[in-house]
């Protein structure tokens, strides 16, 4: 019932603001435009007060699609990256109180000042600037009351709609609908948890200790809990404001590139990744030693990576940037994202009549909105399975796109990004990878290899001298070649067991 009740809030809020314009001609827009509001506002108005009225979720949305100025028309994309950091804030005594209550003690005693008004206001929480005892400027991170229960039945109503796709459409099931709207609830209720926001904060402040790239605030834990953050104040632009960076004497051209970096550094070498870099997160220093680097804000939403995620992608990448487009296919079935039945030779072709158009194009000649609906139509094809753990990843490509569209759009994301993976991939499966591999190994073999003895003593005592005997007189019934590739087997792994002894001997 109350999902019923949200989406009849929802079709009421369409109605109210008039968006029955945005729909396809017919039978809906008829009923939702039978009774709309007034239209005195223009329409991309309309929509952001429409997107701001439904909640978080929805404003989320709005966001994403603010830096998607490929993909609407450039009234849609400018209204709605109002909703990155000008969402109406709630009252400033309400804040106050909230603050109080999370951390057990009176702003005056807390605070040696405190700005009522906030700075900036966001669907979740807004932010409002302070100063410590110890004179240190601060910014004091609060979550909106009751935003928890209203995230709830948004998240319930995209389980019912992820529920329909999935039996009414023909795809929906590839597509794992489901699936994704638990991944997205997951880090929706992480975002909620503001203890968990500044320790994802300190741990990308650790993978970018030296500020050469990226600049994070400092986290002040003795005055955080799940709903309130402080952390260090950071003076910057907001990165969206391109003609005040280049009055300011920031290098645009090499913030674009700088940002591709930053990008790839999280993902590939770190596996942790800052997931919500719209415009309202980014800003840039502008004076000082640190001029024109970026500065990351709301670390609510973080993507993790294991390393087979890592491989694969790179893999993926790099064949991609080399125009191997069979490298490309073959990567995917080994992944088992598409059926073992697929024609590899069909897999590929399709993968390159895709990509190979945008090739040696600056960005600013690249619509990778068109560029997706065809990869899309082609998953659709060869029934490629989407995967819920990358579409944070994919999610932040688009920010990515959308920033360094902004930024420079003769930027040539290929030749940036491609020295970079060669680079990571060159670290990870070159000698280099190999002996570091073996040294974070190493310890593991020194507690278990005292105990080989005893475990085959334990196999032998289990009366498996049977099956050894069985298992050696099948080889030797194959014929000679068979045992010589045996020897081979043995020669090597007595000498990747005399390597391992050889990093141990390095360690102590």
């Amino acid at each position: 019932m109350n999902r019923i009740l949200r989406l009849l809030r929802i079709l009421s809020v369409c109605r109210r603001f008039a968006l029955h314009e945005f729909l396809p001609r017919g039978r809906t827009r008829a009923l939702l435009g039978m009774v709309s509001g007034p239209q005195d506002a223009s329409r991309a108005v309309r929509l952001r007060h429409a997107l701001e009225a439904l909640g978080p979720i929805f404003v989320k949305f709005g966001q994403m699609l603010s830096t998607r100025r490929d993909l609407m028309p450039n009234d849609l994309a400018e209204e709605l990256a109002k909703l990155q950091d000008q969402v109406p804030p709630f009252p400033s005594d309400v804040a106050a109180a909230e603050i109080e209550r999370a951390l057990g003690r009176p702003i005056s005693t807390t605070f040696a000042t405190f700005e009522r008004d906030p700075v900036a206001s966001a669907s979740i929480a807004q932010v409002h600037l302070a100063t410590l005892a110890d004179g240190s400027e601060v910014a004091v991170k609060v979550l909106r009351p009751d935003v928890e229960v209203i995230i709830a039945r948004d998240v319930a109503l995209l389980e019912t709609a992820a529920e329909l796709v999935e039996k009414l459409w023909v795809d929906g099931r590839r597509l794992k609908p489901r699936e994704v709207v638990a991944e997205f609830a997951k880090h929706l209720e992480d975002e909620l948890d503001l203890m968990r926001e500044a320790s994802s904060a300190s741990q990308l402040r650790r993978n970018f200790e030296d500020g050469k790239l990226l600049l994070v605030p400092r986290i002040h834990w003795d005055y955080c809990a799940q709903r309130v953050m402080v952390m260090e104040r950071m003076y910057g632009t907001p990165i969206s404001q391109i003609e005040v960076l280049r009055a300011k004497g920031v290098d645009v051209p090499s913030l674009a590139r700088a940002g591709v970096e930053i990008f790839f550094t999280q993902v590939f070498r770190d596996g942790f990744f800052h997931a919500d870099m719209h415009p309202g997160n980014i800003f840039v220093a502008t004076d000082g030693p640190m001029k024109g680097r970026y500065i990351a804000l709301d670390f609510g939403i973080m993507g993790t990576l294991t390393d087979v995620d890592k491989n694969y992608l790179a893999q993926n990448f790099i064949a991609f940037f080399n125009r191997d487009y069979t490298r490309v296919a073959q990567a995917h079935l080994d992944a088992g994202w598409v059926p073992p039945e697929t024609r590899i030779d069909e897999f590929e072709a399709a993968i390159r009549s895709v990509c190979e158009p945008i090739f040696a194009r600056p960005l600013k000649e690249i619509y990778f909105g068109r560029l997706l609906l065809r990869l899309f139509q082609t998953s659709r094809r060869f029934n490629v399975e989407v995967q819920p753990q990358l579409v944070l990843l994919q999610k932040t490509l688009l920010n990515i796109e959308g920033l360094g569209r902004q930024l420079d759009p003769d930027l040539d994301l290929w030749k940036t990004a491609k020295p970079y993976l060669e680079r990571w991939m060159s670290d990870q499966i070159g000698w280099r990878g190999f002996v570091r591999t073996l040294k974070r190994e190493a310890p593991y073999w020194a507690s278990t290899l005292p105990q080989v003895p005893r475990l085959l003593h334990r196999l032998l005592a289990e009366e498996r001298v049977e099956q050894l005997e069985k298992a050696f007189q099948a080889l030797h019934a194959q014929g000679e070649r068979r045992n010589r590739i045996l020897i081979a087997v043995l020669v090597v792994f007595a000498v990747w067991v005399a390597l391992q002894g050889w990093a141990l001997f390095t360690l102590f």
